[in-house]
């Protein structure tokens, strides 16, 4: 499973590689069939939102696979897709169509934890997948985790506004990108860290609490406590690293 704290390289692509290959193209379009039928499939099962607002959604999945398939060209170095990267797309799918019902003003219950444990059940085959097939790479962890990253935002956003926790819960949703915009004034923060179990098992215990925080018969004050507690374990995570990083400058 891929982190939301600095434990990636998330610095631009390097040059493209040549190893690039259209024969990745039937792969990646079935999973963007497959990702297109789950959210054509939550809408038409009843999850909140406008007509108007689903094919938005759908629009937007669709434009996210055709950025994703110019990126893959250029920076994929397997000629298959994989059903590791499927995996990640279809979890990206089921992120998507967390946004209707946000909009619709839906937020949070049953139907929108559901969704969310689904794509974190999913979380870690992608990895496992590209391990077993040999198609494990540095393109595929960073998608990965960009998917993982919009997944916390959307989901604090329904945390937001459809339980008792306040804004802080947004620091959960809004870690990443904070991060990477520091890279800008901070060059430093880009380089890559070494492995540590703990960034996994911080990432994990956010979504979940995430998750567990949309639950509608959790109590006002222990969803309050659960949200203090995982934005505490993501910010030691995070100030982990950046000392880390900063006693590395070169």
């Amino acid at each position: 499973m891929s982190n939301l704290d600095p434990s990636l390289d998330v610095r631009p692509p390097g040059p493209a590689l040549p190893t690039g290959s259209t024969a990745l193209r039937p792969g990646l379009h079935t999973a963007a069939l497959a990702g297109l039928a789950a959210l054509a499939g939550l809408g038409l099962l009843g999850l909140p939102g406008s007509p108007a607002v689903w094919i938005a959604t759908a629009a937007g999945f669709l434009l996210l696979c055709a950025w994703l398939e110019r990126l893959a060209l250029r920076h994929y170095p397997h000629a298959a897709f994989g059903a590791c990267n499927g995996v990640t797309l279809f979890r990206a799918a089921l992120a998507a169509a967390l946004a209707p019902p946000l909009l619709a003003g839906a937020a949070a219950g049953w139907a929108v934890a559901a969704i969310a444990a689904t794509a974190l059940a999913l979380d870690g085959l992608d990895g496992w997948l590209a391990r077993r097939s040999g198609l494990a790479s540095a393109f595929g962890a960073r998608f990965d985790m960009e998917v993982d990253a919009a997944l916390a935002l959307i989901l604090a956003l329904h945390a937001l506004a459809g339980t008792a926790v306040g804004p802080e819960v947004l620091l959960l949703g809004l870690a990443r990108y904070a991060f990477v915009a520091a890279m800008a004034p901070w060059p430093w923060l880009a380089r890559p860290l070494p492995q540590r179990f703990r960034r996994k098992a911080v990432c994990v215990f956010q979504l979940a609490a995430l998750i567990v925080l949309l639950l509608p018969p959790l109590p006002p004050e222990a969803a309050v406590t659960l949200a203090r507690i995982a934005t505490v374990a993501l910010a030691y995570s995070f100030g982990a690293d950046i000392l880390w990083l900063a006693r590395h400058r070169p």
